[in-house]
């Protein structure tokens, strides 16, 4: 089989749902992974009229070793990926002592694990293309930890280490790793609950998903090694990262307090 695909995590909702969209428009052959009841297979349906394009869905959970161990032997046996985005994550706004462990666990297995082991299971498929891709999504909160989120911000600064480690290794075989650091995004209704509660600083850094999702599969492309997307995230980024340490903790985690307290 001489056809290459394109393998999106997440791919039923949000950015993940945006870069589906937009490696379609691409003329990629796509591999979409989603949670079980999703509409995603409605979707595929869809993009294989618009486009002519082959498009691939397995719904499962991530997180399900069995069911990752069973799905992804599939992939690698019948569709060759030559981009793999590893978009799915999740998160979470709440005290440490109020988090339940099987949330923490849950982020952990998803933005770590995953990220990780999809990534180590398809690397022997990507080296034997001429040119392959990895995209990882991390997000602006991998720069800073942040009270009140405490997993996935130090989850995220795991997606970024392993990137730009994974990156240096792969240098001279044919793989282009990049990651990602999207600002806020109104992925769903309580995300964007969120957002609006922030007034004017919260809506800066947003784009349409769509929008987003264009821009950083552009630079993927590229060969960019690190992504922020926006003036605003980039400006922001920048004066962050004259901030001591511990005053950036204490002026985020602040916003992400009151942002609490305005919910409860």
């Amino acid at each position: 089989m001489n056809k290459k695909y394109t393998l999106i995590t997440g791919a039923s909702s949000g950015l993940g749902s945006a870069f589906t969209l937009c490696c379609a428009r691409l003329k990629m052959n796509l591999v979409l992974i989603a949670l079980p009841g999703s509409t995603i297979k409605a979707t595929a349906g869809e993009l294989v009229r618009l486009y002519g394009i082959d498009v691939r869905v397995f719904e499962f959970d991530l997180t399900n070793r069995v069911a990752f161990d069973t799905h992804i032997a599939i992939i690698k046996k019948d569709y060759p990926v030559n981009f793999l985005i590893n978009n799915a994550g999740m998160g979470g706004t709440v005290s440490m002592l109020d988090c339940a462990p099987q949330l923490i666990d849950k982020i952990i297995q998803l933005n770590i694990g995953c990220t990780a082991l999809l990534t180590r299971e398809l690397l022997p498929q990507l080296l034997q293309q001429e040119k392959s891709f990895i995209l990882n999504i991390a997000s602006m909160a991998a720069f800073s930890p942040i009270a009140y989120k405490t997993v996935y911000p130090a989850s995220k600064a795991f997606v970024a280490s392993f990137s730009l480690g994974l990156r240096e290794e792969l240098q001279q075989k044919g793989v282009s790793v990049s990651v990602a650091y999207p600002g806020p995004i109104m992925t769903n209704s309580d995300t964007s609950r969120r957002i609006l509660l922030q007034g004017y600083k919260g809506r800066l850094g947003l784009f349409s998903t769509t929008d987003l999702a264009s821009r950083i599969i552009r630079q993927t492309l590229a060969g960019r090694a690190e992504i922020v997307p926006g003036w605003w995230n980039q400006i922001n980024h920048a004066l962050m990262g004259l901030i001591p340490s511990t005053l950036k903790v204490r002026l985020i985690s602040g916003a992400i307090k009151r942002e609490l307290q305005l919910t409860h």
